[in-house]
């Protein structure tokens, strides 16, 4: 009798000790997998994530992918890949190839999003101890945005081995989350909200938002505080962006008018085939890269500064074209040479339509205006800095021209007296016409720039003549510096009135306020004495 007690016994323990093994054994929970429901399945990979073993990663990735499948004869698991009419089977933890199925005798496991969340979690977890500093790294950004107290102590365990300074404080943010959906102490769970708190940004406040239906009415006073710092961080970075938006939006403006400034203060020409000439550097980029493509795809990088002269020579040509076989015989006619020229952008228009046709063509970018960078809580466009810089570039440069050159004297003298610059011996039609040439040519080089971020259609350029024209009497007729302050002080303004009114009431707005502030000052913000303003 006591015998088979003992027997009893010793064969429970053995049992246990059997389902205790399977339990803990990967393979085992990983085949599991093929008979477990949804709810079951959730179970299983926590398991399957506290093993620690590398080695499911490659199962549990398959999975998140849909090749994980079970064989219906014995209930194996197998990663699989496409071989024709059947399936090829890997071992999903050797990665040693088991021959092939047909298709009919597998089934693929199912998966939801919360099973893909729990997948996310557990891949964070496995990954967080790898070699490879990048992966500890997307490792970290995986478990922080799917925290799991069941990867709780993996993560700890991958803290305490982490030398890399970067990735360290990402897994301690990690830490922070997971630790709020724990069992942990509540001072542990105060300092995990401070941690979070102090990354700040959106993310920071799903997860405080999301821990605080779980977590002691005591502690809801810390989210609360600390959600409403990162609101009010957001609030000031959100400031800084649209700052740096209207700054952009200033600097493309920029390039737009201060060709449309030189002509319109120098020959009193209201240009309105400007905008064409902006067009037709637009499309000077095109064909300078569909060249490159073609003949030498390596200068790729390269092709922007190919196509900033080429824009140049190729609407100044014409700009000099315009001005010596129409615009010269309209001086002293505004309404006839606004006529004229409003004809000019329309054949203009219509020769681009008939040549590239009416849609729009793609211009891409160069690897070095690519992409982003943050700065603080900014997301900084690499393109837009450069058109920035540009824009910047190209003014300073045209100050010098206007300031240190012959030509730029000569130009300035005939802006302020025409009469007397023409006694003096300056020829001032010839002025006129490279003035012109020398507007539109920077006309041609803002199209390269807006190639970069806008489409390039044959209407490109009526998209920014208005504006232009704002920019140009609001800073002062003729005035660079006036040019510069009234581009960027347009651009940010209306970055700032576009999020609450529309983007159309806001440019209406922004029209009235110009038309109001003309009432008091009509020569603009930089007034500039001479033969413009006398007339």
């Amino acid at each position: 009798m006591m015998l088979r007690f003992f027997l009893s016994i010793l064969l429970m323990i053995l049992a246990l000790a059997t389902q205790s093994v399977a339990q803990s054994d990967p393979k085992a929970l990983i085949d599991a997998l093929g008979k477990a429901d949804f709810k079951q399945a959730e179970d299983l990979l926590g398991q399957i994530a506290a093993s620690a073993d590398p080695r499911v990663v490659p199962a549990l990735e398959a999975f998140n992918d849909g090749d994980l499948y079970v064989r219906k004869s014995d209930g194996t698991v197998f990663i699989t890949r496409a071989s024709g009419a059947n399936l090829a089977l890997i071992d999903p933890l050797s990665g040693a190839t088991a021959g092939e199925a047909p298709k009919g005798a597998m089934t693929k496991l199912k998966i939801n999003n919360s099973l893909r969340r729990v997948l996310r979690s557990a891949l964070g977890g496995l990954t967080l101890l790898s070699p490879d500093r990048n992966v500890r790294l997307s490792a970290a950004e995986a478990v922080l945005r799917s925290p799991s107290a069941e990867n709780l102590e993996l993560v700890e365990a991958a803290l305490a081995k982490e030398t890399d300074r970067d990735v360290k404080a990402r897994m301690e943010e990690a830490r922070a989350a997971s630790v709020l959906s724990s069992d942990r102490p509540v001072d542990q769970k105060r300092a995990a909200i401070e941690t979070i708190g102090s990354i700040g940004g959106r993310d920071a406040i799903s997860i405080l938002m999301s821990a605080s239906a779980s977590l002691d009415a005591a502690l809801k006073p810390d989210v609360d505080r600390a959600i409403s710092k990162i609101q009010s961080s957001l609030a000031f970075w959100d400031l800084g962006q649209n700052v740096w938006y209207g700054i952009s939006l200033g600097s493309v403006l920029l390039l737009a008018a201060i060709g449309l400034a030189i002509t319109f203060g120098v020959m009193g020409i209201i240009n309105m085939a400007h905008g064409e000439m902006v067009m037709i550097g637009a499309y000077a980029t095109f064909m300078v890269q569909e060249v490159i493509r073609t003949s030498a795809p390596q200068l790729f990088d390269w092709s922007l500064a190919i196509a900033v002269p080429v824009a140049f020579l190729v609407t100044g040509a014409i700009g000099l074209v315009i001005e010596r076989g129409v615009i010269r015989f309209l001086y002293g006619r505004p309404l006839e040479t606004l006529l004229a020229t409003w004809g000019v952008s329309l054949i203009l228009q219509q020769t681009v339509r008939s040549i590239f046709g009416p849609t729009n063509r793609e211009v891409g970018n160069p690897s070095w205006m690519s992409g982003s960078f943050p700065l603080g809580g900014l997301s900084i466009t690499w393109n837009r800095l450069w058109i920035v810089a540009f824009s910047l570039s190209i003014f300073f440069g045209l100050l010098i021209l206007m300031k240190r050159s012959a030509f730029g004297l000569q130009m300035r003298a005939v802006t302020q007296n025409r009469r007397m610059a023409s006694s003096m011996g300056i020829r001032t039609a010839w002025v006129d016409a490279f003035t012109f040439a020398l507007g539109s040519g920077i006309a041609g080089i803002a199209g390269v720039a807006l190639s970069q971020i806008d489409n390039v259609s044959p209407n490109l350029g009526q998209s920014y003549i208005i504006d232009s024209f704002m920019v140009v009497v609001f800073g002062g007729v003729g005035n660079l510096w006036g040019t510069l302050v009234g581009a960027l002080s347009l651009g940010v303004l209306n970055k700032f009135l576009e999020p609450s009114v529309g983007a159309v009431l806001g440019k209406i707005l922004v029209l009235v306020l110009i038309i109001l502030f003309i009432q008091k000052r009509p020569r603009g913000l930089f007034a500039l004495k001479g033969r413009a303003i006398e007339a």
